[in-house]
């Protein structure tokens, strides 16, 4: 393969540095082997890190649609070290890098370049078996240093990886039968201090859990999990949460819902749609019973969930009970896709929540239409009726969205419009806000600079906006400016100036606003990114609201002195003042710090300290853990909570006197992956 292509941030830029691969299987594996040619090897950025955490270094890779049918592949990527990088790609939901497979790897740094190699277990990918096994294929190859990205085949502008994969074919190639158990146990031991000086009682908690996957057929497999451990074992940065309009969104980081959660999204949903996700499976909090069914016939791809959540039916506390105490709240969410073409497709989805005497129950459709190598439509429509938890009251409504795609080399155009019906509800979606209707543009030239060595990309653009909001009672309208520039290392730099208004409570307020961002690789140990946002703002209290002035600001500092070191350290400061007599309505200041040290590829040990004003506490939290594979892993951790309480008459006073340490324990779990 001679002609490997940049894609990002350049495009149709010839690679200088050869890259050779090789190709091979038996009866348990496929293979794969990179030797990437470098002119300095002193150069290659490399990592001993956890897995998925190689963005930033040299890497090379493929992506592999086992099926051959456009529609799902899987991502592989490995770094000069031997650390792996996984996702899943979907036409409905695009790269989920939530989702870790089991495979192997290896690399070397050598006088030439680095070699890599990957080994894919046949058992960890669906396919069709036969005598005649064609899959597609497109292999990548990321130079840190140049903050460049190449494939072959060439990735053309406004295409994707289902439009580009090459043909990739085996002889007498058969899935073997697929049967993972992985039994779990966990052990947690908490304390909480009752006053000054005297902690409470610890509670133990030892569990013991059970996944098992089952390939039903080669294409079809069910995973079921029984009282699963879903401690987040990394956990959630803090975020700012004063004064949001909108929820604040986490990731899943649970594997059970992990592993082939890009089935379940819907066309234009994601990014700045009111939708992000139509599944946000962190909407189930605790289930103690899941099942999940995937798999292929034919063109059709589909998939059923189902769970049991036990925390709405937990009690609150003593003096507010819960009328449902016990109960549990099931999911059952079905989804279907039927592939027309590369990176086409019509899809369903159905899902059903019911607790107590409610229900929740959502149908519609979806679809995703590549007209021609430079445009692209989607279309998603959706239909609830709820009824609320003692079964009296009901209501339904309605959801849809249209997408127009137009990409080139030089110029691409994004235009959507989308309604959501007031009493439109979906207790299994990510949505922002309904009783919304707004259409939504943007407009982008790119201009490659032939003279620069540093300078790579500039791209000028034009947002525009207009929704009109029945709740609010007004029409929300944005126009903005946007620049952003790309550079070597990494590097970029960007803009946009803002003009707008937004309704709330029946008042408009002026949305104007300045951002900044930008960010650079400046040299193999230190990456530096931050953004800045100031002008007008809305405050949403829903009894005082006003118009302000908000200030926001984020410093992000990654330090790599040795490939096992790792510091990060980010820094967020928001700022709200009223406009007639700038007072000061509040300040937040956010720090997380995350210190890991990388043993070998398996085993490391990191410590957390966060800190958030605003709820004036501190998080800490220590852990060792190993990881053979995925599903393989043993955990060892300390937690505390320190906030700010003073004690008085009998009683915590939050937010006042010293910080104190509130809370504290530990936490163990170990699991093992028989696969047979």
């Amino acid at each position: 393969m001679t002609q490997w292509i940049s894609y990002q941030p350049l495009r149709g830029e010839s690679m200088e540095q050869r890259t050779e691969v090789w190709v091979s299987h038996d009866d348990k594996y496929l293979y794969f082997a990179f030797r990437c040619h470098d002119p300095e090897p002193g150069k290659i950025r490399t990592t001993i890190s956890r897995r998925d955490n190689i963005f930033g270094d040299d890497w090379v890779g493929l992506s592999l649609d086992s099926f051959g049918t456009g529609q799902t592949s899987y991502h592989l990527m490995v770094n000069p070290s031997g650390v792996q990088m996984d996702a899943l790609n979907s036409t409905a939901s695009m790269e989920q890098m939530a989702t870790d497979f089991v495979w192997d790897s290896a690399g070397q740094i050598t006088d030439t370049g680095y070699n890599a190699e990957i080994r894919i277990p046949l058992q960890t990918i669906r396919f069709d078996g036969g005598d005649e096994v064609e899959m597609g294929v497109l292999f990548w190859r990321r130079i840190s240093r140049m903050g460049q990205s190449w494939s072959w085949p060439e990735l053309l502008p406004g295409q994707w990886v289902f439009d580009s994969h090459a043909s990739l074919n085996f002889r007498d190639l058969e899935q073997p039968q697929l049967l993972e158990v992985i039994p779990s146990a966990t052990y947690s031991l908490n304390q909480s201090w009752l006053r000054p000086g005297e902690w409470g009682p610890a509670n133990s908690d030892p569990a013991a859990g059970l996944s098992l996957k089952y390939g039903v057929t080669s294409t079809i497999t069910l995973e079921s999990t029984f009282n699963p451990d879903f401690s987040q074992v990394e956990s959630d940065a803090f975020q700012n949460q004063v004064n949001n309009r909108f929820p604040v969104f986490f990731d899943e980081k649970r594997p059970f819902f992990m592993e082939g959660s890009g089935l379940f999204g819907v066309a234009g949903s994601g990014g700045d749609s009111n939708m992000r996700t139509a599944v946000h499976t962190r909407r189930i909090v605790d289930p103690n019973l899941g099942f999940k069914l995937t798999g292929t016939a034919g063109n059709t791809i589909f998939g059923f969930l189902s769970a049991a959540d036990e925390a709405p039916g937990r009690e609150f506390d003593e003096n507010d009970p819960n009328p449902y105490a016990g109960e549990k709240k099931v999911f059952n969410i079905g989804r279907a896709m039927y592939n027309f073409g590369p990176s086409s497709y019509v899809g369903g989805l159905v899902t059903d929540t019911r607790f107590g005497s409610g229900h929740n129950q959502v149908v519609g459709g979806d679809l995703t239409f590549r007209l021609d190598s430079r445009q692209r439509i989607s279309a998603t429509f959706l239909d609830s009726d709820t009824r609320s938890d003692n079964g009296e009251q009901s209501k339904s409504g309605r959801a849809a969205q249209a997408t127009y795609n137009f990409d080139t080399l030089r110029f691409r155009t994004f235009a959507q419009v989308e309604r959501y019906d007031e009493d439109f509800q979906m207790d299994t979606a990510f949505v922002n806000r309904t009783g919304v209707t707004g259409i939504k543009s943007f407009t982008e030239l790119n201009f490659y600079p032939e003279t620069s060595g540093w300078l790579k990309k500039i791209s000028p653009g034009v947002w525009l906006q207009r929704t009109d909001d029945s709740v609010h009672d007004g029409v929300e309208t944005a126009v903005q400016v946007n620049l952003n520039m790309n550079f070597s290392r990494q590097g970029y730099l960007g803009g946009n100036i803002r003009r707008g208004r937004e309704p709330f409570l029946g008042t408009t307020y002026k949305r104007n606003r300045i951002n900044l961002w930008g960010g650079a690789q400046f040299t193999k140990w230190l990456n530096v990114n931050g953004s800045l946002n100031m002008g007008k703002g809305t405050r949403y209290d829903l009894a005082d609201h006003f118009q302000g002035d908000t200030f926001s600001g984020n410093l992000n500092l990654t330090f790599q002195p040795s490939t096992k070191l790792n510091q990060n350290v980010s820094y967020t400061n928001v700022r709200f003042d009223r406009e007639t007599t700038g007072e000061r309505i509040f300040t937040v200041h956010i720090v997380n710090t995350r210190t890991r040290y990388q043993f070998s590829r398996f085993f490391f040990v990191r410590s957390l300290i966060q800190f958030d004003s605003s709820q004036k506490r501190v998080l800490t939290d220590l852990l060792a853990s190993y990881q053979l594979v995925p599903g393989t892993v043993v955990h060892f951790g300390y937690g505390s909570l320190i906030e700010r309480r003073d004690y008085r008459d009998d009683r915590w006073i939050p937010g006042e006197g010293d910080y104190q340490t509130t809370n504290r324990g530990i936490f163990f779990k170990a699991s093992y992956l028989y696969r047979f």
